[in-house]
């Protein structure tokens, strides 16, 4: 049975400042009857005239409203499935300017929402200590944040939700739990001196405004807040900071010391190949490296998502295409797992059914492997840079753009999302075009043969000796 819906007049209690009657819409299913209150008020005279031929501007207007109600109510209803009074006002009442928003009926929704929350959050307790906070008031900013947190963390997305928790933390330290009517611009602004007084950088200032803009936007949407109401971001609101990044590319003749360079131990080594992996496969992340898997070696290419984007880009994937160099063929050959099963990972970082939170500390290892014993492999090579994964991206796209490669084929070959400048191009180019720049990657080692073994220990001395005798 469906339920029925109908405009009345409530003539059982009237407003004395006025004289008139709330009219509201009546839902009635399984004979029970509900009653929402819409943002008009009528003597009993004008809304019985509502059905007349002729009316003034004023009531056409209030007449047109009605039926919209009536008419997006029915609409909403045969879309429920079971219907049930707690989804309908979820759906069309709350948070709708054509209905007066009672206290009760909010702290329903929200408390509901609270209540479907069956995902076990114990594991994460220790990284997320607001988890474990008593319950806030919902139009407080520490309310959204736990929310926001929580659905990050059901969705595998532990990094995001640790930047999350940084931001609540430096809040709270600043002001405590407030509401969010009280972050005001003038809050904002007060809170970005105080952190510049305590040193923080205006980059990271940036991440968590940007932070506290997606909990605003997050409350908007539950229905906590109006952003016509209640929302400090936006033009000629605050901004939230941003900065230039330096440069972090390094020199080809840089890459050419790291790629000849003798390890002097097995981790040594290891960094390295992982380091050269990710400047010849398109700057590829870390984490994109430690889940690839054989499947995602396609012939002579290795396609993938970036994890990045994978959930933004759903409707409309743009896979990352890499020509695999005789390098990375070496590398895999030496460093990958030996079952090429395809739904193995490439290399021994992670590990069939891994929950999200280890995956997120096996990747965190993982970088800062590569990081510390590139760090040692530049102080060998007297390189004062700081040699990170993240320059390893950068100086693939610049090795790139110095030798001639245009900006929109080097956005691509990062999976860069930015449509101002990639959309229209991205399916212009060829896997032909990015076999040709893969080899611009090595300019410096274009006379010389590539064996698996150059990346071992033992055979470096003589590949080097190699390529004195073939330059000489």
């Amino acid at each position: 049975m469906s339920a029925s819906v109908v405009i009345t007049l409530d003539t059982r209690r009237i407003k004395q400042k006025t004289g008139k009657y709330p009219v509201k819409l009546l839902v009635t299913y399984n004979g029970e009857p509900q009653r929402y209150q819409t943002i008009y008020d009528l003597t009993e005279k004008e809304y019985n005239n509502l059905s007349a031929s002729r009316v003034s501007d004023q009531m056409q207007k209030v007449r047109d409203s009605l039926k919209e109600i009536k008419r997006k109510a029915e609409e909403i209803i045969s879309i429920l499935e079971p219907f049930s009074f707690e989804d309908f006002e979820k759906d069309f009442v709350f948070n709708n300017p054509l209905f007066r928003q009672r206290k009760y009926l909010k702290s329903k929704v929200i408390t509901a929402a609270l209540n479907n929350d069956d995902f076990d959050y114990t594991p994460f307790h220790k990284k997320f200590p607001i988890l474990m906070e008593p319950p806030a008031d919902p139009t407080t900013f520490v309310f959204t944040f736990n929310s926001y947190i929580k659905k990050l963390l059901t969705e595998g997305r532990i990094g995001t939700a640790l930047s999350c928790h940084c931001a609540y933390n430096s809040f709270k330290r600043f002001s405590g739990n407030v509401t969010l009517s009280y972050m005001t611009v003038n809050y904002l602004n007060r809170y970005e001196q105080w952190a510049k007084q305590g040193g923080m950088s205006k980059t990271t200032i940036g991440i968590y405004t940007r932070a506290l803009r997606t909990i605003f936007n997050e409350a908007d949407a539950n229905g906590i807040i109006r952003k016509d109401k209640c929302y400090p971001f936006g033009r000629r609101k605050y901004q939230v900071p941003t900065s230039r990044n330096k440069k972090k590319a390094l020199e080809l003749n840089h890459i050419e010391q790291i790629y000849y360079y003798k390890p002097s131990c097995e981790s040594e080594k290891k960094a390295k190949a992982y380091w050269l992996f990710c400047y010849f496969s398109n700057g590829i992340n870390p984490k994109d490296v430690a889940l690839l898997k054989y499947k995602n070696i396609q012939e002579e290419y290795i396609v993938f998502e970036r994890a990045k984007t994978e959930r933004t880009s759903r409707s409309d994937p743009k896979p990352i295409v890499v020509y695999i160099t005789e390098e990375i063929a070496a590398i895999i050959e030496e460093l990958g797992n030996k079952d090429k099963r395809p739904e193995n990972y490439i290399f021994p970082i992670l590990y069939e059914g891994v929950t999200p939170l280890r995956q997120y500390d096996l990747v965190q290892f993982f970088v800062r492997f590569i990081n510390d014993w590139m760090a040692k492999v530049c102080e060998n090579l007297g390189i004062d840079k700081k040699v990170t994964t993240y320059v390893a991206r950068h100086s693939f796209a610049t090795v790139l753009k110095r030798s001639g490669a245009s900006t929109e084929v080097i956005q691509e070959a990062l999976g860069h999302e930015d449509i101002r400048t990639t959309e229209n191009y991205l399916d212009s180019f060829g896997n032909d075009t990015k076999k040709e720049l893969a080899g611009r990657l090595t300019a410096f080692n274009k006379r010389r043969e590539i064996n698996p073994d150059d990346f071992s220990d033992t055979s470096n001395e003589i590949a080097i000796s190699r390529v004195i005798s073939e330059l000489a």
